[in-house]
């Protein structure tokens, strides 16, 4: 009996975000031909292969992580695994795409201590700012006092 290796659902990258970017950087590549059609064991073997790569990266990652004595894996850490695993012409474009992203997303974090507190207040039943000043009277309530 043959035995497969089954790649979990969780594994798996979105198959439709795997076909937009394989089409994507095709008709970059071909810009004549826009209406270009990947069968479906190619997009498998692209797919396949980037989740992968992001495993093998990711992996590269975690152990400069550990070798620096932290436990959190930082973007500098992910620079210096693409370098460590040959890949220092992705550096460059992947800084600037960071720099991009923080700033359209304003310097925000997600562990800020704004966000925190929001998150705080959610749990202990805090009024949040939509909740501020309306109040919407409990099953068998009158609202009378």
């Amino acid at each position: 009996m043959e035995t497969e290796k089954v790649v979990s659902e969780a594994q798996e990258l979105p198959k439709a975000i795997v076909r937009r970017v394989v089409k994507d950087t095709l008709s970059r590549c071909s810009p004549e031909d826009s209406d270009i059609n990947v069968h479906k064991d190619a997009l498998l073997a692209f797919s396949e292969s980037a989740r992968i790569f992001i495993h093998y990266l990711s992996a590269t990652a975690n152990d400069i992580c550990k070798e620096s004595k932290r436990q959190t894996m930082n973007a500098d850490d992910v620079f210096k695994a693409l370098e460590d695993i040959e890949f220092p012409e992705f550096v460059g474009p992947l800084k600037v795409s960071l720099s991009e992203f923080k700033r359209k997303n304003g310097g925000k974090k997600a562990g800020s201590s704004q966000n925190k507190e929001v998150q705080k207040k959610r749990k202990t039943g805090g009024p949040s700012k939509k909740s501020v000043g309306k109040s919407t009277p409990k099953k068998g309530d009158t609202g009378e006092k």
